[in-house]
């Protein structure tokens, strides 16, 4: 899963970024964010599969300072970060989630792995440093 995984914005966190910019509703940004595994689209609203049960939890993540270039600012992931080994399948994995929270929380951003593979048993999965990349234009 070495190649970039752009990642878009939920209407979670659209929603809350125009609130707070723009009418004034306070938000508190989470402390940490977790990587979050799925087996279908989690979508702007939320509504994919994440996996469950055989070992999995999310993953922390950090990301970068944002860089601006034109109209764009991004953000990429600032270290290495490395799933639990299943124990058991989780299945095909075809995009990520980034979340709020080590269970339940909110999605904040989404994107499809670009390479999708199948865990098995005892497989774990590595996103390399610089590979996870939020862009806002």
């Amino acid at each position: 899963m070495a190649d970039e995984i752009l990642l878009s914005k939920s209407n979670y966190w659209k929603r809350a970024c125009l609130n707070a910019a723009l009418r004034g509703v306070p938000f508190t940004a989470p402390s940490k964010v977790y990587i979050a595994l799925y087996t279908s689209n989690p979508t702007d609203a939320d509504t994919g599969q994440e996996v469950t049960g055989g070992g999995y939890a999310r993953s922390e993540v950090s990301f970068s300072e944002p860089t601006f270039a034109d109209r764009w600012g991004s953000a990429r992931s600032s270290a290495d970060v490395y799933m639990p080994i299943a124990t058991k399948d989780w299945g095909l994995i075809t995009y990520i989630g980034i979340r709020d929270a080590m269970t339940g929380g909110n999605l904040l951003y989404h994107g499809a792995i670009t390479k999708p593979r199948t865990i098995l048993e005892d497989d774990h999965i590595r996103f390399a440093a610089g590979k996870l990349v939020i862009d806002e234009g």
